[in-house]
């Protein structure tokens, strides 16, 4: 074997194994491990709290001029409390109902926190019976996850204000809706009146309103917060090439913090001028939106309780002073829902919201993924199915890409012309390989062809492969979106198995057995390009690339329908293309059994 294609073959191997390696061996561990703590982990009570802790004196009024060091609830103050369903914790608390077709939920008139949300259009599984998404819970519940604005002091006073206790008055007759906004108020007893607006869109985006009076005798400094509060550990995706945990655009630059990151180093401090922050899942958001004409304070913290953890991103705003007979009113915004692409870019535009795309993980290749989505997603506009939109844009995909592997098809098909011509050459200089070697180049140079041609249509092919695993690993789009006969949800992995007999079997094999029809026709048709192109000069190189289908077909059994779709449909084409060459250059259409 030459250098040549020893080194060849060591590359491709090598890049195989970083690229689909790292699954197996580093994220299906990992995750495995995570799903092992979460299903361990012992549940301890989580009560409700007050917003600010970390301050500098012991009273819990900030000094003047300064700023709390962070919004998360101080334990000491917790009222200890066993765990409390969901449905039975929702119904301590008067509450104003939250409804515009997208969301259902309500809002604690205790406290004034948003933390009761389910999603009305999304389910837990396939099957329109399932359960909503659950977004968000209060407090007391297993998987507290809420929403809260306030004030502090910001001048050393004892000035009250509302807190997680706090009993705002409020209609609970009222319904939220988009257009029928809802109010409550609370006074303070000290001059304060504080006011409270909720206002909806008809899809996930909440307007705060909040506006204190002053009608006592001396001016009042307090600080605008906002906070988003997780007491737990969600149980993640756990794949390297998606990002859940905090996030949030401060200063202008996305910071990203997995909630393994934020338990080493607790605490993040980042000022700025407009932006955004909060907690993602792979499909969910809940992210506070300051006014972005103001200065803040971003943080993102994480304490814990007990055997339990707290996440926590919120903003404190610079001080307000309120002069007696004045007010003042600050708006904030909150996004609570799905990660929809044209909703999501909605916003950005029409609220000036700093990198707001962001909050999908389009990755380091945002130019390629980004509009590989608007393609599919365009597609998808005409069709009405993602599983055509997909195939259509590997037609798409293949165009583009026609020039280039035109000409790599039609020096493949010379190559194969050359078969009679590289046998004879073997077995006349079998027992000299340098000599056998260089007959061979020099065979090529005569007759202008490349014995690598063959890897190109597939080396040009992998960007686009990839980006299509993230655009359909990220976009809550393809969630649940089916195709045709067993594919129910193109994101998910074919569900049937060569291995049950395709379910005639009562047994569900390990993940890496889920070889199902479409990895199988991947594998196959990958297969039957292979031995429509001459074979590789040297025999080692060709017992690689033989089993390159087998290892392709398990390697892809896991990932997105989609993708093998994708794969499978490029395969075909390549071998259609691949044939009218050869039949135009002259080379014979066989495949080598």
């Amino acid at each position: 074997m030459t250098e040549e294609n020893r080194n060849l073959i060591l590359a491709f191997s090598l890049s195989m194994l970083v690229l689909f390696g790292w699954f197996y061996f580093v994220d299906r561990p990992r995750m495995e491990a995570e799903q092992t703590k979460l299903q361990t982990m012992p549940q301890t009570p989580d009560p409700a709290s007050h917003p600010i802790s970390g301050l500098p004196n012991s009273s819990g009024i900030p000094q003047p001029g300064t700023a709390p060091a962070n919004l998360t609830p101080a334990p000491a103050a917790e009222a200890a409390g066993a765990v409390v369903g969901r449905a039975d914790m929702l119904a301590r608390a008067p509450r104003i109902h939250i409804v515009n077709g997208q969301v259902h939920g309500s809002i604690s008139l205790q406290g004034g926190r948003l933390d009761d949300l389910t999603l009305a259009t999304y389910r837990e599984t396939v099957s329109p019976d399932s359960p909503e998404i659950v977004l968000l819970s209060p407090a007391g519940t297993a998987e507290p996850y809420y929403a809260e604005y306030g004030f502090v002091a910001s001048d050393g006073a004892k000035v009250p204000v509302p807190d997680n206790q706090t009993l705002w008055s409020g209609d609970v007759t009222q319904v939220l809706r988009p257009g029928a906004p809802v109010t409550m108020h609370w006074d303070n007893g000290a001059g304060l009146k504080f006011t409270r607006v909720y206002e909806v869109d008809a899809h996930y985006l909440f307007t705060i309103t909040e506006k204190v009076e002053n009608s006592g005798a001396a001016p009042v400094s307090l600080m605008p917060y906002g906070l988003v509060s997780r007491h737990y550990t969600p149980q993640v995706s756990g794949y390297y090439i998606l990002h859940e945990g905090m996030l949030g655009v401060l200063d202008g630059t996305l910071n990203e913090i997995t909630y393994e990151k934020i338990r080493k180093a607790p605490s993040a401090k980042i000022n700025s001028k407009g932006g955004w922050l909060g907690i993602t899942d792979k499909y969910w958001l809940v992210s506070l939106i300051p006014d972005q004409q103001a200065d803040f304070t971003g943080s993102f913290s994480y304490t814990p309780l007990g055997a339990r953890d707290r996440y926590q991103t919120d903003y404190l705003r610079s001080a307000v002073t309120i002069a007696p007979g004045q007010s003042t009113e600050i708006t904030s915004r909150l996004f609570a829902g799905a990660k929809k692409v044209s909703l999501i870019d909605t916003y950005a535009d029409k609220y000036s919201i700093t990198l707001f795309d962001r909050t999908i993980d389009w990755g380091w290749f945002y130019f390629l993924t980004k509009p590989l989505f608007v393609v599919i997603d365009w597609f998808y506009g005409l069709t009405g199915n993602f599983g055509i939109a997909i195939i259509l844009l590997t037609v798409s995909v293949k165009a583009a890409f026609f020039p280039l592997a035109n000409k790599s098809y039609v020096a493949m098909s010379r190559m194969k012309k050359l078969q009679p011509l590289m046998l004879e050459i073997r077995e006349k200089f079998a027992d000299d390989k340098a000599r056998q070697q260089q007959e061979m180049m020099d065979l090529y140079k005569r007759e202008k062809a490349n014995p690598l041609s063959g890897c190109l249509p597939m080396l040009v092919q992998i960007p686009v492969f990839f980006s299509l695993y993230k655009v359909l690993f990220v976009t809550i789009e393809m969630r649940h979106s089916p195709f045709f006969g067993w594919i129910n949800d193109l994101a998910a992995p074919d569900p049937t198995t060569l291995f049950n007999l395709l379910g005639l079997i009562p047994w569900t094999p390990p993940g890496f057995l889920m070889i199902g029809l479409w990895p199988i026709m991947m594998g196959v048709s990958m297969w039957m390009q292979q031995r429509l192109n001459p074979a590789p000069a040297d025999p080692v190189q060709e017992k690689v690339f033989m089993w390159m289908p087998v290892f392709f077909t398990f390697l892809l059994g896991t990932f997105p329908a989609g993708l093998v779709i994708y794969w499978t449909v490029n395969n075909l084409l390549s071998i259609l293309q691949q044939s009218v060459i050869m039949k135009r250059e002259g080379a014979e259409i066989s495949f080598r059994w």
